[in-house]
This record gives C-alpha cells, sequence and structure tokens, in this order.
C-alpha cells in the first residue's frame, strides 16, 4: 500500500441535531468542532440530521402512501372503472 495518499482514520463523534442522540465511531471525517465523550477522552464532533435515532424507517414512523399503481391513478383521473 502507499505511504501518505490515504486519509487518517480516527475515532469521531457523531451527533444528531433533532434528538442529540450521540454515538462514537471510526471516520476519516474531520471537524473543528469537538466534544469529550464518556471515556474522558476529546473526539471530534461531527453533526447530522438524521441517524437512526430520527429515521422513520428505524423508528417504525413511516408514512405509507395508498395510491396505488399507475393504471389505478390514470383510471381515478380520468373516472373510468376497473376491469375484473
Amino acid at each position: 500500500m502507499k505511504q501518505e495518499i490515504h486519509p487518517d482514520y480516527r475515532q469521531v463523534v457523531f451527533m444528531d441535531t433533532n434528538s442529540g442522540y450521540k454515538f462514537l465511531t471510526g471516520s476519516t471525517k474531520t471537524s473543528n468542532e469537538t466534544i469529550e465523550w464518556e471515556d474522558g477522552q476529546t473526539y471530534p464532533l461531527l453533526k447530522v440530521e438524521i441517524s437512526s435515532d430520527t429515521h422513520p424507517f428505524y423508528t417504525g414512523k413511516q408514512k405509507f402512501a395508498e395510491k396505488g399503481g399507475r393504471v389505478d391513478r390514470f383510471l381515478d383521473k380520468y373516472n373510468m372503472k376497473k376491469r375484473e
């Protein structure tokens, strides 16, 4: 592997700005902000708008639109009846 061409891989804290949920993981991203973690160490802080804590798929708050397919929408638009 070539030396000095890969970004530094380090421990960082990601924080969900909507819920305040934080988790420590490895990343090559950098940040000017830092935070003191539960272990007493200081890590770079990366803020994200959505994480598994607030994502609708993981929270079970998904919205399912009962629209039907393209044919159903076409038939509804022109008030046509479905063939059975």
